[in-house]
């Protein structure tokens, strides 16, 4: 066993830590921020954990919540409903002033996953200044089931989103206790990928995490909300009527017809189904039944209501998409005929005019299309979002666009596909058998140099990076990552237009 690192005084009691993977950084492991959401306690905000006498060993992972199977998850590690615990890595030693602190919120659709991922490790930021945070927060039924009793239950009349009070418990949990660990309560960036990404954003528009963060990264989770592709991706929120119609539906398929049935049948009954799809909504495939909702106190409005009103919380934020996601990349395949019954079923009145500015009379030539239509629109829609954000805040975006395919099989049948960048931007390279290459390592080295520096300062920019301007409106670009560190336009002129005409025309807004 390695020795313990300095212990560390909670306001729940003290903790010891042991080495990490990189000299000079210490971790704490397990350490928890909230009590057991069993039995009574489950579909209820969390409460603050029992403090404890001694020294707690911080040694290990704690428990993970529970989940359906999947390669997202150690199948090693303890899973159970006790499971709300963050994991801490700090430089070691006491630090000469209080640093930067980044919190890391892991994807997996509100499903899957946990703060323990090896590639989710916070060796090589913490190795480079940063205080890094991992969280745990509940998952899938136990984290986002919406009843009408529920709602009745609570004192204020919503239900839903237990997950996100979750993680805004930690956010709370760390603002009062980080110093201890060397970090800045008043530096901290909360930054997350795919659904991590959209709890980011949720709780971006969350006047419940006001003042908790002061800095948000988020991939692969940022649109314009009048962009129809939010349907088929985590960012898309559900009403708090339909979710507690089918919040109550699954309830009884479950066995449970009252709370304290549902409180008290074994955790796996309710977790077995809770990989469903949401049946409203088609897609390859649709969203999970089980995500986030707009229930009107976590969170009181919709996207493009609270962009709208300029309600969101003001802070510098950082989002972007990568060029091989959302239905691309070089494992495609279409036929002409395929090619364009789907643009037929996505643009409607407008499909002969995108089949004119993408043409293809082969299979070939409707597969280059598809992919390149595909990232001239996640450009211009994510860029479109940060000029509606640049109307009302005051605080900087910067968008950019990840192009680089890591080696190896996945990235050949894959590209640059979604989450690909994650060990970039973590630097955790090392956590994946792959073979990488010195240029993986320089980018590596680059990405998290922005991460620390905007974690720092609000800012990625800093002494030897590459010039990353802020969004500015009407200037139609993006900022190039991992492949080449340079703006890029959204698409040819005419595409873009098409593009925003598009997206600007739609009915529906998220």
């Amino acid at each position: 066993m390695r020795s313990p690192g300095r212990p560390v005084r909670t306001e729940y009691g003290r903790v010891s830590g042991i080495p990490a993977l990189l000299p000079g950084v210490t971790v704490y492991k397990g350490v928890p921020y909230a009590a057991s959401t069993a039995g009574p306690r489950r579909w209820r905000p969390p409460r603050p954990p029992q403090p404890w006498e001694g020294i707690r060993p911080a040694d290990a992972f704690g428990p993970i919540c529970p989940q359906p199977p999947s390669d997202l998850a150690d199948p090693a590690l303890p899973r159970g409903e006790d499971c709300l615990n963050l994991n801490v890595w700090t430089p070691a030693g006491p630090p000469d002033e209080l640093r930067p602190v980044l919190v890391w919120l892991h994807g997996g659709r509100f499903l899957y996953g946990s703060g323990a991922d090896p590639q989710n490790d916070g060796s090589a930021l913490a190795a480079k200044g940063l205080v890094v945070v991992t969280v745990n927060s509940r998952l899938g039924v136990l984290g986002f089931l919406a009843t009408p009793e529920l709602s009745a239950e609570s004192v204020d009349g919503a239900s839903g989103n237990y997950g996100l009070l979750d993680q805004i418990e930690a956010l709370t949990w760390i603002r009062r206790n980080i110093v201890a660990f060397g970090g800045d309560p008043g530096r901290v960036t909360l930054a997350g990928q795919s659904s991590g990404a959209a709890s980011v954003m949720d709780l971006v528009y969350s006047p419940l995490a006001k003042g908790l963060f002061h800095g948000a990264i988020a991939d692969s989770a940022v649109l314009h909300p009048k962009d129809p592709a939010i349907s088929t991706l985590a960012p898309s929120h559900r009403r708090l009527d339909r979710a507690e119609q089918e919040g109550t539906a699954y309830a009884e398929e479950c066995g449970g017809s009252t709370l304290s049935e549902l409180r008290a049948l074994p955790v796996d009954t309710l977790v077995d189904g809770s990989t469903a799809n949401d049946p409203e909504i088609p897609g390859a495939p649709p969203p999970p039944l089980f995500r986030p909702v707009v229930d009107g106190w976590v969170l009181p409005r919709t996207y493009a209501e609270t962009l709208a009103a300029g309600t969101q919380n003001d802070v510098p934020v950082i989002v972007g998409n990568n060029r091989d996601e959302s239905g691309a990349g070089p494992g495609t395949r279409l036929t002409v005929a395929v090619y364009e019954r789907r643009a037929a079923r996505r643009y409607g009145e407008f499909a002969k005019e995108f089949l004119s500015l993408y043409p293809a009379t082969t299979d070939a030539e409707a597969t280059a299309q598809h992919n390149a239509a595909r990232a001239d629109t996640a450009r211009t829609s994510t860029h479109l979002w940060a000029e509606e954000w640049a109307n009302r805040a005051r605080s900087p975006v910067f968008t950019h666009f990840w192009t680089r395919t890591p080696p190896g099989p996945d990235g050949e049948a894959r590209g640059a596909f979604h989450g690909s960048e994650i060990p970039y931007l973590l630097g955790t390279l090392e956590s994946l058998d792959r073979p990488w290459a010195e240029e993986d390592r320089h980018i590596a080295d680059l990405l998290t140099g922005y991460v620390t520096r905007f974690a720092a300062v609000g800012d990625p920019n800093g002494p030897g990076l590459p010039a990353w301007h802020p969004t500015r409106p009407q200037v139609r670009e993006v900022f190039e990552t991992g492949h080449g560190w340079a703006p890029i336009p959204l698409a040819e002129p005419a595409r873009a237009d098409f593009h925003q005409r598009f997206l600007m025309a739609q009915t529906t807004a998220w």
